[in-house]
Formats: structure tokens, sequence, C-alpha cells
């Protein structure tokens, strides 16, 4: 598949922009390889907006699905960073998502992602992911280089601040994933989903975003 490992964690956030600048760093400097680093996490990746909500984006995909419940990554979770608590608790607007890549097609990873959430009906799973996989082909859409379906396990997919507790309605939404070469490829690929008459209600909201870049397993200096 395009997109390595079988499980990706996706999280994404405002900051106020009295604490961007510190924000950003950490996430280069620290957190991000700190990620990666763990068991069964493979790679990362940061993204800003260029039109969508919340500003900043990361994916990290890991070997299996179970990786984001392992020993190693909660372990990870209970012993954060001093610099990691203080970033965390100025998140806003956090969106967190613990999902299984049940969708993944074409080749390779794109300069530009579209990102499209979806809030599946309570029985409409298995036709709304059939439906997907027609859609999900990049191979005739120019500019598309891959797309995926990342779909939450609504028990893991809280956020690590204060609003963890809330009840959350869209813990078990889907996401659908473009990645495109370029910003201007993605509306017209997103559309055959927002514009769809029959998915069309089901989205939640829709977003492009630019990478600002990436980490894999293998670049990590060796130990």
């Amino acid at each position: 598949m395009p997109i390595a490992g079988q499980g990706m964690l996706m999280t994404s956030m405002d900051v106020d922009p009295l604490h961007e600048a510190e924000f950003n760093r950490w996430y280069d400097r620290e957190h991000i390889e700190e990620r990666v680093a763990i068991d069964g996490f493979l790679e990362a990746r940061r993204y800003v907006a260029h039109d969508g909500k919340p500003k900043y984006l990361g994916l990290y995909s890991t070997a299996t699905f179970d990786v984001l419940d392992s020993p190693a990554y909660r372990t990870a979770l209970a012993n954060q960073t001093e610099w990691s608590k203080a970033n965390i608790a100025r998140f806003k607007n956090m969106i967190r998502a613990v999902a299984r890549i049940t969708i993944s097609s074409g080749v390779g990873r794109g300069a530009a992602l579209g990102l499209i959430r979806l809030r599946p009906p309570a029985d409409g799973a298995d036709k709304l992911r059939a439906a997907l996989r027609e859609l999900l082909d990049p191979a005739t859409q120019d500019g598309i280089i891959s797309m995926h379906l990342l779909e939450n396990d609504p028990d893991l997919s809280k956020p690590l601040t204060e609003d963890a507790a809330k009840a959350d309605p869209g813990a078990g939404d889907w996401f659908v994933l473009i990645d495109a070469t370029d910003v201007g490829a993605v509306p017209a690929a997103s559309a055959r989903i927002t514009d769809n008459a029959a998915l069309k209600p089901l989205v939640i909201t829709s977003g492009v975003y630019r990478l600002l870049w990436d980490l894999a397993k293998s670049d990590l200096p060796r130990k």
C-alpha cells in the first residue's frame, strides 16, 4: 500500500499565534522524532492548512493497528516530556483519530493532501466502504497520487487535552485522504465525494493541506 502499515494516528489542532513558533519548534525538534522512534511506528508527516481547519495536521503510520494500543505507545503517552506537556496543554480544537487503514490505492505520497471527514451511518458501514472503494482510484485523476480510507476506533480516538472525557459523537468518524502533487489538484478529486448526492449528507468537513515534512523510521539517527 502507498501508506506503510495498517494503522494510523491522525492528530489535528489549532494553536494560539502567541505560542505558534514554540509549537512548531517542539513538533519539528522533538515530537515527530520521538513518536517515530516508538516500536511499531513507521513514519510521520506534518501538514499545515491551505484551506481547512484545524490549522495543523499530523499523520503517524504504524505497522499494525494494535501498535496504537500497545504497551510501548501507552508508556510514551504516560511519560510525556515537560516540553510536550506544555505544548499539548495549549492545543485548541484538537482532533485525535486512531484508525485502521482499510483502503489504500495508488503509488507514493504527494506534496498536498485532501482531507474529508465522513460520519458513517450506524448500519451502513459495509455499503459506504464499498462505495468509497469505487471512488478512491487515483488512476484516472490528474495530479492525484494515492487515496486512502481511515476508519476510526471510537474507544481509542480521544484527544489528549481536557476534552478527552467529553462525549464525542465523531469518535467513530472516517477520514478520506487524497495525496496530490499540488493543492490545485485536490478540489476536483474531493468533489467526487463531497458533491456526490449519496455521500454528501455524510460529509462533516473537508480541507486541503500542504506537506511541511516527513520522517521515516529509516531516517532516524543510528544509536
